[in-house]
């Protein structure tokens, strides 16, 4: 059997995914908290096996990897199924197109360390730093929920790799108070995938420390 190691933050929208994805295909892992407010994942021993210093990591037999679309797509072709990111290369293509309109245009400019930064080096209030993250997810669901199709799930029939990066993104679009009511697609598949188990083993709520 794999061994599968999970570092992760409860609240970091990227190890979300991962714990989706992980869920999704039915695989047991190990889950170690790395908490991002005390800098642990900054730690020396946490530094040597990802140099970046980020959350998600996956361990895999003693071998880690790092970024959690490069997790994914490796649990993908590991265990195939449930298929999370579609083979043939058009179905794949919007896949992933989907996915990284949350993972490479929303997500980046919306994480903890930008959000430090703004307010730590840049001087920015409270209520500006919230108008900042609000402004980028704004942005990227104008244009998802265009893209968003009419299956059930962004993934068509059964939630891919997109759903594993919406719902992370949902759940801070609330917690930062977005006005959600010009993305009736984007909320109905987010309830969609809030109703499915693998979905709720994974949020925050369900895994953040006692």
């Amino acid at each position: 059997m794999t061994n599968l190691i999970l570092h992760d933050y409860f609240r970091s929208s990227a190890s979300f995914r991962v714990r989706i994805a992980l869920n999704l295909k039915g695989l047991d892992y190990e889950r170690v908290e790395v908490s991002l407010i005390a800098g642990e994942q900054r730690s020396d021993a946490y530094l040597e096996q990802n140099a970046q210093g980020f959350v998600p990591m996956l361990v895999v037999d003693g071998e880690p990897i790092i970024q959690s679309m490069a997790i994914i797509d490796w649990l993908d072709r590991a265990f195939p199924q449930p298929r999370l990111i579609p083979d043939d290369p058009m179905p794949r293509a919007v896949a992933l197109a989907r996915a990284q309109v949350i993972a490479s245009d929303i997500h980046p400019l919306n994480n903890l360390r930008v959000l430090k930064y703004l307010k730590r080096d840049l001087g920015l209030n409270e209520q500006t730093k919230d108008r900042w993250y609000r402004h980028w997810i704004v942005q990227g669901f104008d244009a998802l929920e265009a893209m968003a199709g009419d299956g059930k799930f962004l993934g068509g029939d059964a939630p891919g790799i997109a759903d594993c990066c919406l719902v992370p993104q949902m759940y801070n679009a609330r917690r930062f108070e977005t006005p959600l009511d010009d993305y009736p697609r984007l909320v109905a598949i987010d309830a969609a995938c809030m109703e499915l188990d693998a979905f709720q083993k994974a949020h925050p709520d369900a895994v953040k420390p006692a």
